[in-house]
């Protein structure tokens, strides 16, 4: 499994207090949860891993059981109203089974809607293909995805991480590094916009050290 990488270098005051949905169930690749949450956390993120089910979820490196991960709210429970961004790790079986679940296909919905960040890496583009969410948008995933992108109206393009607009994209869990800076960068552009000539658009010293 990929070694948790260093937080990006956005400033913690933009990050701290977000609240970030992480969707996933049973089969999902380890790193692209594990990492990213890691990160997240790391930055003041509060983070929370929803599944379609109570319990735990099983994580995978590959092929290989990993670690088993506590959820915390259900697809049912969640409200997209209470996240600022939805976060979805890949693992094929994972993303599989998530792409059919109405409840998830309608949190990113949601979250799309009202322009919040997505993150989605590797398969996890299934769901937003499900969702009716790919057509016009340029995106990346796990490369087999390909057609399916095409198919649904989007444009798939082999890079490491790509942006487009308040989606970042990203392949295989060797490009979680900049998946995560990308992802660090469209949660601190959300939190700037939103306090644009309000008293929190500068820092205070406390939050910047000072």
């Amino acid at each position: 499994m990929l070694q948790p990488s260093a937080a990006p270098h956005v400033p913690q005051h933009l990050l701290g207090g977000l609240h970030v949905a992480i969707l996933a169930t049973d089969g999902f690749e380890q790193s692209e949860l594990a990492d990213p949450l890691h990160a997240l956390q790391e930055a003041g993120v509060i983070t929370k891993i929803v599944a379609p089910r109570r319990g735990a979820i099983q994580g995978f490196n590959h092929d290989i059981p990993a670690d088993t991960f506590a959820v915390d709210l259900t697809l049912d429970e969640a409200r997209a109203d209470d996240f600022d961004a939805v976060l979805l790790p890949g693992g094929e079986r994972n993303a599989a089974a998530l792409r059919g679940h109405e409840a998830a296909q309608s949190f990113v919905r949601q979250i799309d809607g009202e322009g919040k960040p997505v993150a989605a890496i590797c398969h996890a583009p299934w769901l937003l293909i499900s969702a009716g969410l790919v057509e016009g948008r340029t995106l990346t995933s796990v490369p087999h995805l390909e057609k399916d992108v095409c198919q649904a109206g989007g444009r798939w393009v082999d890079e490491a991480a790509r942006v487009d607009d308040h989606w970042v994209t990203s392949r295989t869990p060797r490009d979680i590094p900049v998946f995560n800076e990308r992802f660090m960068e469209l949660l601190a552009r959300r939190t700037r916009r939103s306090v644009v000539g309000t008293a929190d658009e500068e820092p205070s010293a406390a939050a910047t050290g000072g």
